[in-house]
């Protein structure tokens, strides 16, 4: 009776067991990605708005955001930033995204500081900590797949 007991407990644990983990769960991937249990981890979001320096010089503005985006692909290509880009003209003076693949606010706000657009104050950046999906880190290798041209 014991016996029968302990193979019917150990088919539940099983069963269950299967039951949790969907179809398709790749456990190396989710560790390379660091995700935890529900597949998430927490990066840095970083609301670009409006800074409060207004620059009206064509030329320096364009050699502003010139290094703003190389800043962005240096970034990008150390695997610190994984997506960045504008938001539409709104009411609350945003300006853009970056997430960064960091929880470490202090080392994002070091990143940021690199940047020529924040630093010479024509954009400011709000950050905030951002719980959401690990698989994130995989948007740099797909975009390179479908970018023809670079800024």
């Amino acid at each position: 009776m014991r016996t029968i007991a302990a193979i019917l407990i150990l088919l539940y644990i099983h069963i269950d067991s299967l039951a949790q983990t969907p179809q398709g769960f790749d456990s190396l991937l989710a560790k390379k990605l660091g995700a935890d249990a529900y597949g998430m981890k927490k990066f840095t979001l970083v609301l670009l708005k409006t800074g409060s320096v207004k620059i009206t010089d064509k030329s320096k503005l364009d050699s502003l955001f010139s290094g703003h985006m190389k800043n962005i692909q240096r970034l990008a290509s150390e695997n610190k930033l994984i997506i960045a880009g504008p938001l539409g003209k709104n009411s609350n003076n945003y300006e853009g995204i970056f997430v960064f693949n960091s929880e470490n606010m202090k080392e994002v706000q070091q990143q940021i500081d690199t940047d020529p657009a924040i630093h010479s104050g024509i954009l400011k950046a709000e950050l905030y900590l951002w719980y959401s999906s690990a698989s994130l880190q995989e948007i740099p290798a797909l975009h390179n797949q479908i970018q023809r041209e670079h800024f």
